[in-house]
């Protein structure tokens, strides 16, 4: 069995709108992980140990960005916001496919 690592967020698909993704933003709100860590080359158990790290920091506010306090709101908000720019720039679309 070949091992996986994870390409980074700066590499990821859909502009790291990926589970993955997501989930490295989500470090970056809750200051899990430093904003310029992008998990490039981390396998598979570092970055089941980070989703266990933001699951728990999620728990407080029930997985629901509006509960966040304002400074977590809004630094969540202007990481998204980014994402979602660069994500449009290389042809993402939010819209569900058939098979999605």
């Amino acid at each position: 069995m070949t091992q996986q690592f994870y390409v980074g967020i700066n590499n990821d698909d859909k502009g790291g709108l990926t589970h993955l993704g997501r989930m490295v933003r989500d470090a970056w709100v809750f200051g899990i992980i430093p904003d310029d860590e992008t998990c490039e080359g981390w396998d598979g158990a570092r970055m089941q140990g980070l989703y266990e790290k933001v699951y728990a920091a999620w728990e407080p506010y029930a997985h629901i960005p509006s509960r966040l306090p304002d400074d977590l709101r809004a630094k969540h908000t202007a990481l998204y916001e980014q994402a979602i720019v660069k994500a449009r720039d290389t042809g993402w679309d939010a819209e569900l496919g058939e098979d999605e």
